[in-house]
């Protein structure tokens, strides 16, 4: 049986989803065979707020090179959390 940090991987701090933190969306990397209902149980599980809605997407793998050997990023499965109005999720502590 999967436990909650199985599920959510990390959280994602980037410059656009700092800005979704206003709008009280969250986004996490996620095991890729979780689906929605799992992410929605771990993130409450995790930081003890109530999760209004869960959004997921497949980030497409990358072409990397280094010299003449040509290499690909792995996919990763993204999600985006909509919490409750009033609960919050501190995810720059520490930062």
């Amino acid at each position: 049986m999967k436990t909650a940090y199985d599920i959510i991987i990390r959280p994602i701090v980037t410059e656009e989803a700092t800005d979704q933190m206003v709008f009280n969306k969250y986004t996490f990397e996620v095991s890729p065979r979780a689906n929605k209902i799992e992410i929605r149980h771990a993130v409450e599980e995790i930081f003890k707020v109530r999760v209004v809605k869960v959004n997921t997407l497949w980030r497409p793998s990358k072409e990397k090179r280094r010299g003449a050997v040509v290499g690909h990023t792995s996919r990763r499965k993204k999600a985006v959390v909509t919490l409750a109005p009033g609960d919050s999720i501190d995810i720059l502590e520490g930062v």
